[in-house]
């Protein structure tokens, strides 16, 4: 059975060159010009060592926030400062993992019907195989399959 969304990665070497090319860029005055993406720059929960990880910007009326299903995003399981450089700005921010499978595919389902699937395929890294959206309960399955993540991002206080 075709699954009605499905996770997307481009291949792994040009998702590599892409994002030093973004951690160059966007620190830059030419990260002024990449709104779409931002970079998180954060100290790992257990080791301490020091992140810069290009993403694709997300909002919505609770603010900016980043999806993921890497590994990275449990850093933020209980919240951790980060440095947000966006449109060339660098911003300090607290970010915070949401836990809720439920919360979770509901952001995901509000950011594709948003976009819609051709902006959410490139933004998200999803496909569309029956060329519909899918549910709510459709995107729960697939996020827990795939281990989808929000993180969500406020200015620090």
């Amino acid at each position: 059975m075709t699954a009605v969304v499905e996770w997307h990665q481009p291949p792994a070497p040009l998702v590599k060159t892409l994002n030093a090319v973004l951690r160059a860029v966007l620190p830059s005055p030419l990260g002024r010009g990449v709104g779409e993406f931002m970079l998180l720059a954060f100290a790992g929960r257990r080791t301490g060592r020091r992140y810069r990880v290009p993403v694709t910007a997300h909002g919505d009326a609770q603010g900016r926030c980043a999806l993921t299903p890497a590994g990275w995003r449990l850093n933020f399981r209980g919240g951790a400062d980060v440095d947000v450089t966006f449109a060339g700005r660098t911003t300090p921010m607290r970010g915070v993992l949401v836990e809720d499978r439920a919360e979770v595919a509901r952001i995901y389902l509000d950011r594709m019907t948003e976009l819609g699937m051709r902006r959410a395929a490139r933004m998200i890294g999803l496909k569309f195989p029956l060329g519909r959206l899918p549910t709510l309960d459709e995107v729960v399955e697939l996020a827990g399959r795939e281990h989808f993540g929000v993180v969500r991002l406020s200015v620090r206080a």
